[in-house]
This record gives structure tokens, sequence and C-alpha cells, in this order.
């Protein structure tokens, strides 16, 4: 039995998780995948490699490498005001705090907001589940929340000036808004058509299909009395797709996504990104000066408090955190690594040439118990490597 095969089993036998599926590749072929547990805890549908995971903001980077690909073309740039492309972002207002009677002080913006910030999380929005003061203006004023699936979500004010700190956002959900303003289709046709098809992630969608439904895993939420399935609608209307999250997808199919990254951006038989555009999205574009910030919790249901390897120096590339110093017996320097709210993890390490992933369907993000058997899994693919 493989080292990963004995962590994994052994999480699920001792009721750790439901179930979880890991995979690790190399640019050219996978080292290691396996599947343990049930989707549903009560059920017998068992995990297996194809099972069907709420990715979240693994949708992140899917939406750099569209914005990155018309970057290329000349389409978009990264450091033209998002204003010229979406004018809703012209007069962005910054949340400062609120009045004796509850209502928002808010002033203009100074700075722009671009795609660069949008895609670094440095443009001055942020998500209401990780700040006190958005999760205040959105019970204040009605105002959708970001998952609400309502585009009324996105008009949330920005809480600093572009450019001048770090906080995980609604900001790649605009950078969405950008992709799909000059592709003139919405993410779900740009996607498959420009990512999924070249890379043959057929598993993968906004939408659950009725081949991938039977296959969707149950997310779980971990309460005091244990991890309790939890009923979560699939298909609800939306008056837009995110590119901050939303997509469905397997373990195999986002390993194709990160082994097209690990080569470079080259596909089977196509290529998806250019190598340089794939270097610069793997580097640091934070200011000078700005660093990246612990996700302190709004809402525990759906968060604990997050911050990922502590005391190391990190950065943020074009949709992933970096971390800057080497993690002894894991990821080298210069890894960059992302995560959904439901706890599915990646990493992607091009110093070694290896990625892997981690899928469980659990509530809420940042658990402890997900996070510690990312590490051992993590370890043990490092020793086979």
């Amino acid at each position: 039995m493989h080292e990963a095969d004995t962590v994994l089993s052994e999480a699920v036998a001792a009721g750790a998780v439901p179930g979880v599926v890991a995979i690790a590749a190399t640019p050219d072929r996978v080292i290691y995948e396996g599947a343990f547990g049930v989707r549903r805890l009560g059920e017998p549908a068992p995990m297996t490699l194809d099972t069907v995971f709420r990715i979240a903001s693994m949708t992140k980077a899917i939406t750099a490498a569209a914005a990155m690909q018309l970057v290329e073309q000349g389409k978009l740039a990264l450091d033209q005001p998002a204003r010229e492309v979406v004018p809703e972002l012209g007069t962005p207002q910054v949340l400062e705090g609120f009045a004796a009677d509850g209502k928002p002080q808010l002033r203009p913006a100074r700075g722009e907001v671009t795609l660069r910030t949008l895609l670094t999380h440095s443009s001055g929005f942020g998500y209401d589940v990780w700040n006190a003061d958005l999760c205040r203006y959105h019970r204040e004023t009605g105002l959708p929340a970001p998952r609400s699936g309502k585009l009324a979500s996105l008009k949330a004010p920005l809480t600093f000036d572009p450019g001048t700190r770090w906080q995980y956002s609604i900001g790649i959900d605009w950078a969405g808004r950008m992709v799909e303003a000059v592709a003139g289709a919405d993410l779900e046709t740009v996607f498959q058509n420009r990512i999924f098809a070249p890379l043959g992630m057929t598993d993968t969608s906004y939408l659950v299909r009725p081949a991938m439904a039977p296959r969707l895993a149950t997310v779980h939420a971990r309460r005091p009395e244990g991890l309790v399935p939890v009923q979560l609608p699939s298909n609800t209307p939306r008056e837009f797709f995110p590119g901050g999250g939303g997509l469905h997808s397997t373990a195999r199919d986002y390993m194709r996504f990160l082994q097209m990254l690990l080569r470079g951006g080259a596909a089977s038989g196509a290529r998806v990104l250019a190598e340089a555009t794939v270097r610069d999205m793997l580097r640091n574009h934070l200011p000078a000066g700005v660093e990246v910030e612990p996700m302190r919790s709004s809402v525990p249901e759906s968060s604990n408090d997050v911050e990922f390897f502590p005391g190391v120096k990190k950065g943020w590339g074009l949709s992933f955190l970096i971390n800057e110093e080497a993690i002894q017996g894991a990821r080298s320097a210069g890894s960059v690594t992302w995560a959904g709210i439901n706890n599915t993890y990646y990493w992607l390490d091009p110093v070694r040439q290896v990625a892997g992933a981690i899928f469980t369907p659990i509530l809420p993000f940042g658990d402890p118990i997900v996070l510690g058997l990312l590490d051992r899994f993590e370890r043990a693919v490092y020793r086979i490597v």
C-alpha cells in the first residue's frame, strides 16, 4: 500500500472526513491517485476518482488563465483601467465606516482598479465572509451576498484604495466580467471552448450536467455533534457565471489544468498559454510593501480564521498564493496554491515539477483536520518524487 493510501484511508476510518479524493502528478504522468470513503454519510455510494466536487474558488485560477489568454491577444492589459472594459467600475467607492444610524460612510477611491489588482486581490474589494465591515454593509443595505448569483452583489464598495493592501476578494468575479465583455461570451462558453476542450476536462462546468449529477459529492458541515450532510441546490438560476467560484470538477480534470501549467501552457496537441505567460502568472505581483494578510472570519459557519504558512514570507501571483520560502519536507520556494471554500486544495511546485490536489466536501473553510490531511498527503508525495 502506498503511504498516501494509508494517510487518506485512516482519515476516513477515523471519521475525520466522509470521503476524500487525492491526486499528484508530474508534467507528463500521474504519480498517485486515490479515493476513499463515501460521497455522502449514511449512503453507500463510494468516493471514486471521477467524483464531482463543488470546487468554488479553485475557479479563480481558470478565470485568470482565460484573462491571460486575452492579454496575450492584446485584447486586455494587466494595467489597463478596468473601467475601460466594465464601465461599472468607473467610480468605485471606499467604505470608511458607519454613521451612528448605521448608514455606510463612503468616499471616492484613489487610484485605478486594474486587471492586475483584481487578480492579486489588491483592488480594494473584499468578501463579507472575511471582512466584518463588508458583512455589516451587506446587512445594512440589503446588498445580495457574493454567493447569491446576483449581479447586484458585485456592487459592494472597496475597503481600501487600489494597490495599497491585500484582501481576499470578489476581484476575480470582476476579472471574469472583463473576460466576458471582451470575449463576447459568458464564462461557461469561454472556459469550455478555450480551456476545457483543449485539456480534455469533460467533467468541469458551472452546470451539473445529467452525467455528472449522480457523481456529485454532498457537502458536510463540521459541527460539535460531528459531520452533517448539507443539502445545497444544483443548477439554481443565476444572473452570471462568477469568475471567483462556482465550477464543478473532478480531481482528475483539475489535474489536467495543473499539468498544463507545469508544462508551461502546453496541452496534448494544443497550447493554452504561452510559456512566458505561465511564468508571469506564477510570480509575485503584489506592490512593494503589500503583504498577504490572514483571513479573519466574519461568518463562522462558512470559514474558520485562515492563515496559510504562518511565519513564511508569502506573495500573490495572478490568482495564486505563493510561499516564497521552502516548506521543509514539502513544497519548494516559489510554489503556488489555492483552494475552494468546501475544503478542496491544490499546489503546484515549478521547481520540483510536481502538482497535487486533495478534495473533500466539508465546511467551514480552513478545516484544521483537512489541512492536516493535506500536509500529510503532500509529504507522502514528496517522498516519491
